[in-house]
């Protein structure tokens, strides 16, 4: 039987943590078709995160000082881990209760396995499922380096490669997640998937929640996203000269529109003309100086 290794962080998850656990343990088949090693890292909460863990009966690791972001933790989580196959979890993330069967069901053909989830707005309650459906086909089988290039070339189209979408076969676990800017994963995806075939199930199998205070929405983590992201797309840069030079002007545009979505129009444009240019890029420069609330109030600015 297989040993299903689950790894989640925690850092003040009081609000959470309770429903994230229990989606995980309630999953179908567990101690039928499959175990779960489930492994939790708190970097230093300072709510009841803790205490929650403890009344569950939940052992947990904590790191000897707050680490500013999960990956310190994804990391130790994952050199624990005794199981066949790995899942992250986050302590927003709740899980469907097929989650796991549905990518274990998978996992002989492909060294990673994925899936799509719902995307949901804690403060407006707006829910968006990103899934890629293929007709009827239960699954889509990606070539070596199919994946690798659409991440790249941060493409919107392609494989659902958030973290808590990943299933990956423990051959993989030597990968390590960039530990001194404490949350950006751009190159562990980038190093998970070079040389290797990939599966996706076409359908959501989990909640990611998220709210105005995510991390991602940070300007100083924009900000050392978009250096650190420009370093590692560099690596590349012999063997996909191409997708690099795409890539970089689609990093500019994100940036870009990150700016334009907080309202600093004056580095919104700085960025932007460093971007992809054409008719949707055009209209967002325009509309940085009039008419930037109406683009904001009925556009997905990232969609």
């Amino acid at each position: 039987m297989n040993l299903v290794s689950v790894i989640l962080t925690t850092f003040n998850s009081e609000s959470q943590i309770e429903e994230v656990i229990d989606s995980i343990k309630n999953q179908e088949g567990n101690s039928k078709s499959f175990n779960i090693e489930l492994i939790v890292v708190d970097d230093c909460s300072t709510d009841s995160t803790t205490d929650i863990l403890k009344r569950m009966n939940i052992r947990f690791i904590s790191t000897a000082k707050n680490t500013g972001g999960p990956n310190k933790g994804r990391n130790i989580a994952i050199s624990r881990c005794k199981g066949d196959f790995i899942c992250i979890a986050d302590h927003d993330d709740v899980w469907f209760p097929n989650k796991i069967l549905e990518l274990i069901s998978a996992s002989d053909l492909a060294p990673i396995i994925t899936s799509g989830y719902i995307l949901e707005d804690t403060n407006s309650g707006r829910k968006v499922e990103r899934v890629n459906n293929s007709g009827d086909v239960p699954f889509i089988k990606y070539k070596k380096n199919e994946t690798f290039l659409t991440k790249l070339t941060k493409s919107k189209s392609g494989q659902q490669t958030y973290l808590g979408s990943i299933m990956f076969s423990s051959t993989l676990k030597d990968i390590k997640f960039e530990e001194s800017l404490g949350m950006i994963d751009f190159d562990w995806i980038l190093k998970m998937f070079y040389n290797n075939y990939s599966v996706e199930i076409c359908k959501s199998l989990y909640v990611r929640k998220v709210d105005r205070n995510n991390l991602s929405l940070n300007e100083r983590y924009r900000i050392n996203d978009y250096n650190y992201s420009l370093q590692i797309i560099s690596l590349y840069k012999d063997e996909f000269s191409k997708e690099v030079a795409l890539s970089e002007k689609r990093i500019n545009g994100s940036m870009g529109r990150y700016y334009y979505l907080i309202g600093d129009m004056k580095n919104s444009r700085r960025y932007l003309l460093r971007s992809v240019i054409n008719i949707k890029t055009v209209l967002y420069l325009m509309t940085t100086f009039v008419g930037a609330k109406i683009v904001k109030k009925y556009f997905n600015i990232f969609g």
